[in-house]
């Protein structure tokens, strides 16, 4: 499995609006087997986002879907700042099956 955490920190007063464009356009997603959009409770203007995919390769072919294109259109101008903060290994947990 492969995972990733990200950081996006939405402009001033949008977070609600790019956190519905990255919610709704991450629905199907093939060999996605989790991703979480959370609101950091501290910090007002920032998305924490979680990913486990099937393979690197599996997150990589995401990036080409129209759903995905369309959400990364439609958020940009909502985003102030995206830092990848750490690529991760998962080997399971609830909601995952550690047979992958």
């Amino acid at each position: 499995m492969y995972g990733l955490i990200g950081k996006m920190t939405a402009q001033p007063g949008k977070r609600e609006a790019l956190t519905a464009i990255l919610v709704k356009g991450v629905s199907g997603m093939p060999g996605c087997l989790s991703y979480v959009v959370a609101n950091d409770p501290q910090l007002p203007e920032v998305i924490w986002i979680t990913e486990v995919w099937e393979s690197k390769e599996a997150h990589m072919a995401s990036l080409s879907l129209p759903s995905v294109r369309g959400a990364i259109a439609k958020g940009r101008p909502l985003i102030a700042g995206m830092e990848r903060i750490a690529e991760t290994a998962p080997v399971g947990g609830s909601g995952l099956s550690s047979g992958h």
